[in-house]
């Protein structure tokens, strides 16, 4: 089988992840270190050599800088860091978006990131209900998203998205909605929405887990369609299942994701997809930092993978459901070479869906409804694979 003609004509993305953080929140499982001044330079002499070895032959289309919390770094530590970064080979129009917690924005920090080249924030409000931040563990008030968001603005950055949790506990619908108003009334010019998760290992699993918590399904699919509904009318417009942009304004980083192009990672506990392989890098700073200079073999990743282009077309057909324009399945079929009989079984799969009310057809492109958005997962969970004799 051929490896299908996506290779040359694809984006290629580019994530750098700062694991420092100076506290943990409760839902937080993200890999993450308590930064130190020996710790920091050596984050930085490691992340500098795996950026040499990497010897990327191809322009770099966005740029992701997530953590950890990035902008616990100082000025010259974030300069340091888009200079690395620009090192890399930048295509014109590169995307170039930081994720900052409300906290530790100041201008000092936001000059030396537009000096650097960034020019997206996005911002981890999570809520501006004063309460449900502490029930989040998070440290700051609603004070300091007001004045991040202001000093963010006044720095001129092209693009601003703002970060949103539901489900969150004792939150009811009409904080939610109060919280959705609120962010419409800043203006950004993309809002995500998540669905709070109990990962393991984290204060909220463990109250989950000794019954002080419980999760519901039903509930959760309203807060989820509270979104759908609303944010629409203000002119964010639903892209994917938990976000929406104003026009021109989504985030092109996700979407090469999504799309299942390559995008290339640094940094502890960083992901990479690249050259038919997906890896992730220790989720540890001293492992990852003496795989970097001895040479990491396969089995020294967290997790490594090899791809077909069977898997990479599954992970697009995934993926492209959660986006409202949802797939073509012809297309994916010969993006990945894989005849277009192999499909099918997903073809069957997708009759019964329309025939459900679950998803909408227009000529080659199948979308799910609102109702088919909800079940999303369900869905994935059930999707038959590509048939390839």
């Amino acid at each position: 089988m051929q490896e299908g003609n996506q290779k040359h004509n694809q984006s290629l993305g580019l994530y750098v992840h700062v694991p420092f953080c100076s506290s943990t929140c409760d839902f937080c499982a993200f890999y993450q270190e308590r930064p130190s001044k020996k710790k920091i330079e050596s984050y930085f002499l490691a992340l500098s050599r795996e950026m040499k070895q990497s010897k990327l032959t191809r322009l770099v289309d966005t740029v992701f800088i997530g953590g950890g919390t990035p902008g616990l770094l100082q000025p010259n530590e974030l300069l340091e860091l888009c200079k690395l970064i620009q090192g890399m080979g930048l295509a014109s129009g590169v995307e170039w978006t930081i994720e900052l917690a409300p906290n530790e924005v100041n201008p000092k920090k936001l000059s030396a990131l537009k000096a650097g080249g960034v020019n997206r924030i996005s911002l981890g409000v999570q809520t501006f209900d004063s309460k449900l931040m502490d029930d989040l563990g998070r440290k700051h008030g609603p004070k300091k998203v007001y004045q991040a968001y202001k000093n963010i603005r006044d720095a001129g950055f092209e693009s601003v998205n703002l970060d949103l949790i539901f489900g969150i506990p004792h939150q009811t619908i009409e904080q939610w909605e109060l919280d959705m108003a609120e962010a419409v009334r800043l203006k950004p010019d993309h809002i995500s929405t998540y669905c709070l998760t109990f990962e393991e290992d984290t204060a909220l699993y463990y109250r989950l887990a000794k019954g002080e918590l419980s999760i519901d399904p039903d509930k959760e699919a309203q807060y989820y369609e509270r979104a759908w509904n609303f944010l629409p009318t203000e002119g964010y417009k639903q892209y994917e299942v938990s976000n929406f942009a104003l026009d021109g304004m989504a985030c092109l980083h996700n979407l090469n994701t999504w799309n299942m192009n390559e995008w290339i990672g640094f940094g502890p506990s960083a992901c990479s997809q690249i050259d038919y392989q997906r890896r992730k890098n220790p989720s540890n700073l001293e492992e990852w930092a003496a795989g970097i200079v001895k040479g990491f073999t396969n089995d020294q990743y967290d997790e490594f993978e090899q791809l077909t282009p069977i898997a990479l077309a599954e992970d697009a057909l995934l993926f492209g459901l959660r986006m409202n324009q949802g797939i073509c399945l012809p297309k994916i079929s010969d993006r990945f070479g894989l005849p277009r009989q192999s499909l099918d079984n997903i073809n069957q799969f997708f009759e019964k869906l329309l025939v459900e009310g679950l998803a909408e057809k227009n000529d080659d492109w199948i979308c799910l409804t609102q109702e088919g958005r909800v079940r999303a997962d369900a869905i994935a969970a059930e999707m038959p694979v590509f048939h390839i004799d």
